[in-house]
């Protein structure tokens, strides 16, 4: 049964843009596709070192090497300083190879507001005006043009479910990645797992959390495509 997050929903109920990059884009357009999820269980957490179903499915993620998946990005920063902004974007991100990827952020009439492509040592970022930036930095080129602070190194691991160079994390019940703590540039980020797609093999992350001080980032797979 597809879970709701409520704290998802009402976290869009008012979406203004992050230092004027992306525009409003209404509530009207937040209907996501659902899709069989299976939740954590949190009563119960296993030691990575022991768990042979863990082990395995590492080794199973570890194997993917050329996959998309699309969605919906929510980022809220300033929270409770009484400045919060709030960005919401449909998503598609194209995984070629561990270290080249593009993602891509649209409005819901499908128009680019921003799309990242990163390879080894370059990372060019095109605005919604067609402008192109530079950078051998990916995370900072994003913050500078857009003010988001967005683990991105990070997430090519995390958004499969790995925990990538995080050694602190802990496991949930059914022998998947729950929490994920890691330091960016000496600040904490805290990674929550909220749900996981049964119809993939193996099975990977469709709603994850990102919190670091007073911002948030929501990210909601509506769908994978794995190729062979």
């Amino acid at each position: 049964m597809l879970r709701i997050d409520m704290q998802f929903f009402s976290a869009l109920s008012f979406i203004r843009p992050a230092k004027g990059f992306l525009r409003l884009i209404p509530l009207s357009a937040l209907f996501l596709t659902a899709c069989v999820t299976t939740s954590q269980n949190t009563t119960k957490e296993t030691s990575s070192s022991s768990d042979e179903q863990w082990q395995k499915h590492q080794a199973q993620v570890s194997e993917l090497r050329d996959y998309q998946t699309r969605g919906s990005f929510v980022y809220i920063g300033g929270q409770g300083t009484g400045t919060e902004t709030k960005t919401y974007a449909k998503f598609f991100w194209q995984q070629y190879t561990p270290e080249k990827y593009r993602l891509l952020l649209t409005n819901p009439l499908g128009t680019r507001e921003l799309e990242l492509s990163v390879e080894p040592d370059l990372t060019k970022l095109i605005t919604k005006d067609g402008q192109t930036h530079m950078s051998d930095v990916p995370s900072e080129l994003i913050y500078q043009l857009t003010g988001m602070d967005i683990p991105i190194d990070e997430l090519t691991a995390w958004l499969v479910g790995s925990p990538g160079r995080a050694s602190e994390y802990t496991l949930d019940s059914n022998h998947l990645l729950k929490s994920v703590t890691f330091k960016v540039n000496g600040e904490t980020w805290n990674l929550d797992y909220l749900s996981y797609d049964t119809k993939t093999t193996p099975m990977l992350p469709n709603q994850m959390e990102l919190h670091q001080k007073d911002k948030i980032i929501k990210l909601k797979m509506d769908s994978w495509t794995l190729k062979k």
